[in-house]
């Protein structure tokens, strides 16, 4: 991994990448130092009872690195990985980072989060829910300490449930169009509440309720990325500089801006409804578009009182 070649215009498709390519590719050529190496095989003790395999990181790695010579921390989820499902191993990793970070002031002070899971490890539910509450509460006083936490979506996963959940605390979140993120799943909301209301199957469907162009437009990430490493480096990059700290005045801001969005975009039942009110001009376009011509939308809907910013 160290070994591994890369330029800033690095194309590889970040959507297709596992993650310990996108953490290859992500940072500066051989300055990847993993903490717990797979020669250690921290997993979960508790797949076996379930006659499932375990992986020796658990899906979870962890480090620290260089991005344009700033020093950074590092986590990526593995999404091939029971799709990279919280649990109690991944996440006691992730939590003693972020613990780190807050507390170790020789570790550096960026965190960036690669994540690609579908949320709770359901055969450790209990661990795995503990884990995500843990993650959360670590996230935001690393962030309180003066920490920034940017999170990563792009993967096959997505970022539902805890992961979905971890990213909103994240100081930046940065998302593809591959991206898909929020609380409950597509396959969750259809078992629930039946296919009438959610159909998992309608690709359209889901990408538009939870894709990263809708999460972009309507405020829900801070920076949208082409699906290659060099779109997620240079999102990332261009953010490290610009996340906020955690006080009571940039909580009670972000509530006014969220009842402001739910005002706003409350009575929309669809994606094509939602970017309309937005003021888009031609709002089934934004589907078929290319990176820059969404990028140019976003740019021209950008202002103090709209929400993509």
């Amino acid at each position: 991994m160290s070994n591994t070649k890369h330029s800033a215009a690095d194309a590889t498709s970040w959507f297709l990448s596992t993650a310990r390519e996108r953490l290859a590719r992500l940072l500066d050529p051989g300055s990847f130092t993993e903490f717990l190496t797979p020669t250690e095989r921290v997993q979960s003790p508790h797949l076996a009872l379930f006659d499932l395999p375990a992986a020796f990181d658990d899906g979870m790695i962890v480090g620290r690195g260089r991005l344009e010579t700033r020093n950074v921390l590092v986590a990526a989820q593995e999404g091939q990985f029971m799709g990279g499902t919280f649990a109690e191993v991944s996440g006691a990793k992730l939590v003693g980072l972020l613990r780190a970070a807050r507390d170790d002031a020789r570790l550096p002070r960026i965190v960036l989060l690669l994540l690609d899971s579908g949320g709770v490890r359901l055969q450790e539910a209990n661990a795995g829910e503990l884990a995500v509450a843990e993650v959360m509460r670590a996230i935001v006083e690393a962030r309180s300490s003066g920490v920034t936490v940017i999170a990563l979506i792009g993967g096959r996963a997505g970022a539902f449930g805890g992961a979905g959940l971890t990213a909103a605390t994240c100081s930046r979140i940065v998302i593809s169009e591959q991206g898909r993120t929020g609380v409950s799943g597509p396959e969750v909301i259809e078992t629930n509440k039946g296919v009438e209301e959610f159909d998992s199957r309608d690709k359209a469907l889901v990408w538009s309720v939870t894709g990263g162009r809708t999460r972009r437009l309507i405020g829900g990430a801070d920076a949208y990325a082409e699906d290659t490493v060099a779109g997620f480096r240079d999102a990332v990059l261009a953010l490290i500089s610009h996340a906020p700290s955690v006080d009571l005045a940039m909580l009670r801001a972000e509530h006014t801006r969220l009842a402001g969005r739910a005002e706003r975009l409350g009575a929309c039942n669809s994606a094509l409804e939602m970017w309309a009110q937005l003021g888009i001009a031609e709002p089934r376009a934004v589907r078929d578009m290319d990176d820059a011509a969404f990028a140019a939308i976003v740019t021209g809907l950008t202002g103090a009182d709209h929400d993509a910013r």
